[in-house]
């Protein structure tokens, strides 16, 4: 089924929205606990299992809406999903701070892969946006799956090492910013093996 064409902003706002309430719904729960059947469960616990809620509907409104959810989407939905919902399950906090460590390495092996057998996987999903000859495709792919795996490991120190408090704040804003500043440093190599516009078409 081709995707269908919503309003960015409507789209913008299902993908953030369920990560942005994560962190707003953490800031005020955090110091408190609450008992449900007799176990008691920390705020992080209550709005992780109020989180796992909200990206089944947003990304099932997603889905209604455009009939598609990319792999990359889906993949986070079934480890929220998995992790989060084993950190509910066992009252366990460390499942759910494990996602973004095993959703960044999943990407990091599949594009590690991919270049083993001499392709780019990232092209195969971003050539029709962004032209560009094969070389610098292989290129910008080597360094995003070092990328990834860099932010799996430091992930991995952050939930280790740190507060909870402190991996949350890492997740909404640590995690956005070193993705949106590895794309902006990636303009020169873009730009240099950019397909002239007549090999666009």
């Amino acid at each position: 089924m081709a995707e269908k064409k919503i309003n960015p902003f409507v789209k913008l706002g299902l993908e953030l929205g369920p990560v942005i309430l994560f962190f707003v719904m953490f800031g005020r729960l955090k110091d408190q606990t609450f008992t449900i059947a007799g176990t008691a469960y920390s705020g992080f616990i209550v709005t992780t299992a109020a989180f796992i809620l909200l990206i089944i509907v947003t990304s099932g409104i997603l889905w209604k809406l455009t009939g598609h959810l990319s792999r990359m989407q889906a993949l986070t939905l079934v480890l929220v999903i998995l992790m989060g919902g084993l950190s509910v399950w066992l009252n366990d906090e460390r499942f759910i701070k494990m996602k973004p460590t095993l959703l960044y390495a999943a990407f990091a092996a599949v594009l590690f892969l991919g270049i083993a057998q001499g392709k780019s996987y990232l092209s195969m999903l971003m050539d029709e946006a962004l032209p560009m000859q094969h070389e610098g495709w292989m290129i910008l792919t080597r360094r995003l799956a070092l990328f990834f795996a860099g932010l799996a490991v430091a992930n991995e120190l952050v939930w280790r090492l740190l507060s909870t408090e402190a991996w949350v704040n890492f997740k909404t804003f640590g995690l956005t910013i070193a993705l949106f500043a590895f794309f902006m440093t990636q303009g020169k190599l873009m730009e240099r093996y950019a397909l002239p516009p007549r090999e666009k078409e």
